[in-house]
């Protein structure tokens, strides 16, 4: 067999072979032309081992390193009792840590916790539009904490796919970590100093990562602890902090349970070497502080379904080792175990269930003792106490179907359920995609409202039909938006939520949307700017193929909504486009001064004076009411109109305050109209259309674009386009009156 060359060093060449002439290598680049020169190499390295070490912290790895004895662990327990916490407090301290604010919605008060921005990856798992549930996972997190009941349940995030449980579960899972490495998460464990099978000094780390408290005899446990407890509250009070405050302290200190099976082995058999002297056991311990990390499996625990042929219990609870098992000579001596199931592992922090209801029955059993009585039994070993946080998520599927098993009811009462819905906010639903799609380095721009639209047409998709006759489901989205609705009131909106139980539960994936996003993005590569009409189609096309819509009538009313959006699109398109047609605040302030004028001599039963021959004539009929009919009002009402506004423009006058067209936001909406419509023959939007614009026309047609770019963030491409679009909407309109 012939053996592989070593590369590592230079083999001779072999005999006979001719070596390269200077002839032949004169064209060939030298050796030191290849490499830089031998004075700037060194100066390239020192700069660029100063970056390394100028971004290094050297002191924060020394603390996460941090090792001592179980005397000085005591010293730091009794200066912050903190770092005896359990995981739920751990868990709630952690998520107030980052503070939070409140706002009313729909004469409620409801808090946004800051943490689930996720402040950690600049926003990437970022939770929006259910705020509601996080507070009331929150509130479950803080009475766990407090000892209340909740820290013997199972968290069971419910939801239809996409809707963020796993994303709550991987911010949390992060959030522990981060936590871990600051100064007020620090935990810590502790380690068993003995010798290997060969004699050497060797050490042996608690498997299951435990607090060094729970190696205090039970004859000293109760003074010990009434002396933190009694610390605890003198600092408090000295702080001057009241009682009663949630964050972050005081918890009392307990210590809850008993060692792991292997640490009580070590434990006993120090005690006898030691005579049962416990200051002389604490000579054989190492404290040393505990990092969290799913990586290293150390805190971070993550549990899913397989196949039930590849996966048993000892994935939770841990297996014998073999190998050790001849050196310890029993398969009942612990030091033979591998006590490394995702319950061991994710002591001191969170074990996550994926998918928790798709288990085998015989998975969900270890979670009655584990929930409850905070216990796990693994193989041939005495049950063993945990503290970790128990949070798993399903499907509705799934959960219907544990509520219809009468076996299961042990593991339904022990389950604390929280809602994840889907949002029904298109402004929130909104920043999902922009999250994901603004941040990244994509080859087309991302047109105005493209987004928005998708967020809207997905809401749609999730609300049921309004009961009432006089509300159409996209005023039914904007009432849930925060939008005013005229006819309906905030009691309205709490109404709609109390009767529509199943909204949020049903309709269109995050995912689905941010999928037709991506193949729009890249289906060709010559676009520039995506549009929403771009947009709209992905979203159409897929609908024929989508996996999860089950019926044609289903699949038809999704139609049907896109076909919404679209005239809502509509009129946000024409709406700016008026307006940056008629942004000349010039024009603007002359045909809102001259309306004021008229109008108040029409109120006041007076005569207007005609700017060009000085005459007293009538108020202009025809010109208030050209502004009028832009926003509706009739013949009959124009009289309370006129009224309405001349008393709120005196109003301001006896104030010292000067009337502007700006403060009244339905006569400002009617002005805009007017000038558009005074304004677009001049600018003659057909030859947008029809590309035949003169020098004149062209020159008017580019402040317009410059207008949508600079206010409402068009660029040069989706500002042609969208004026494009929009001039033909008037076309099809202007042909329509012609043709009537």
């Amino acid at each position: 067999m012939s053996q592989a060359p070593d590369h590592g060093t230079r083999s001779p060449a072999p005999q006979g072979a001719e070596r390269p002439s200077a002839e032949r290598s004169a064209n060939a680049p030298s050796p030191s032309a290849t490499r830089p020169a031998r004075d700037t190499q060194p100066a390239i390295e020192r700069d660029l081992m100063s970056l390394v070490a100028a971004h290094q912290d050297v002191k924060r790895f020394q603390d996460l390193q941090w090792r001592g004895t179980f005397a000085d662990y005591m010293a730091i327990a009794a200066e912050d009792p903190r770092v005896c916490r359990n995981a739920y407090q751990r868990l709630y301290d952690l998520i107030v840590s980052f503070g939070s604010e409140t706002y009313t919605e729909y004469k409620k008060d409801i808090v946004r916790y800051r943490f689930f921005d996720d402040p950690f990856e600049d926003g990437k798992d970022a939770v929006f539009g259910i705020d509601v549930q996080l507070m009331k996972l929150v509130r479950v997190l803080r009475a766990a904490a407090l000892g209340y009941g909740p820290e013997k349940r199972i968290i069971l995030l419910h939801g239809p796919v996409g809707s963020a449980k796993s994303t709550i579960a991987r911010l949390l899972k992060k959030g522990l970590e981060w936590y871990s490495r600051q100064p007020e998460g620090r935990l810590y464990t502790y380690a068993w100093k003995t010798v290997d099978s060969e004699g050497e000094p060797t050490e042996l780390l608690s498997p299951m990562h435990e607090d060094p408290l729970r190696l205090l005899p039970d004859e000293v446990r109760g003074p010990v602890l009434q002396e933190l407890n009694d610390r605890v509250r003198a600092a408090h009070v000295a702080a001057g902090e009241p009682q009663g405050t949630h964050a972050p302290l005081p918890y009392p200190v307990r210590i809850e349970g008993d060692l792991n099976p292997v640490c009580r082995f070590m434990y006993r058999q120090v005690m006898r070497e030691v005579d049962g002297d416990f200051l002389a056991l604490q000579e054989r311990i190492v404290v040393q502080r505990l990092v969290l990390s799913e990586k290293d499996r150390v805190g971070i625990g993550t549990f899913q379904p397989k196949d039930e042929k590849n996966q048993d219990s000892t994935e939770l609870t841990g297996d014998v080792n073999y190998r050790l098992l001849a050196e310890y000579g029993s398969d009942s001596d612990p030091r033979a175990f591998n006590f490394d199931g995702e319950f061991n592992v994710a002591n001191r922090g969170l074990i996550e269930f994926v998918e928790m209801l798709k288990l085998d029955v015989a998975f969900l059993y270890d979670l009655l003792g584990a929930s409850q009585e905070h216990r796990i039994k693994p193989k041939k070993f005495a049950q063993t106490h945990i503290d970790e946080v128990i949070i798993g998520h399903t499907n509705e599927p799934e959960f219907r179907r544990l509520q219809s098993n009468e076996y299961m009811e042990a593991l339904r009462d022990r389950t604390i359920k929280i809602d994840v819905p889907y949002i029904t906010k298109a402004k929130q639903e909104a920043k999902i995609y922009q999250k994901d799609f603004n941040r990244r380095s994509v080859s087309a721009t991302i047109a105005p409202h493209t987004l928005e639209m998708a967020a809207l047409w997905a809401v749609l998709t999730r609300l049921e039909e309004p009961t009432h006759a006089k509300l159409s489901m996209l005023q039914k989205s904007k009432l849930y938006d925060g939008k005013a609705v005229p006819g309906f009131t905030e009691d309205h909106v709490k109404e709609l939520r109390k009767t529509a139980r199943r909204e949020g539960l049903l309709g269109i994936s995050p995912r689905y949307i941010q999928d037709k996003i991506s193949n729009a993005l890249v289906r060709d590569p010559d676009v520039r700017s995506l549009n929403p009409f771009m947009l709209f189609n992905e979203l159409e096309s897929g609908l024929d193929h989508h996996s999860l819509i089950s019926s044609d009538d289903e699949r038809e009313r999704y139609k049907q909504l896109l076909t919404v959006v679209k005239g809502e699109y509509d009129d946000i398109v024409k709406n700016e486009v008026q307006k940056a047609i008629s942004a000349d605040e010039g024009a603007m302030g002359r045909l809102a001064d001259n309306y004021i004028e008229n109008l108040r001599a029409y109120v006041l039963g007076e005569r207007v004076a005609n700017p060009f021959t000085g005459a007293a004539e009538d108020p202009n009929e025809r010109l208030m009411r050209s502004v009028e009919e832009k926003i509706g009002i009739d013949d009959g009402r124009k009289d309370d109109f006129r009224s309405e506004l001349m008393n709120y423009i005196a109003g301001l006058s006896l104030r010292g305050k000067r009337f502007d067209y700006t403060m009244n936001e339905r006569l400002h909406r009617a002005l805009e109209l007017k000038l558009f419509e005074d304004s677009k023959d001049s600018i003659k939007l057909s030859s947008i259309v029809t590309n035949t614009a003169d020098a004149e026309t062209q020159a008017k047609i580019d402040v317009v674009k410059q207008r949508l770019i600079e206010r409402y963030g068009y660029d040069d491409q989706s500002a042609s386009d969208v004026l494009q679009y929009v001039a033909s909407i008037f076309a099809r309109g202007d042909a329509k009156e012609t043709s009537s």
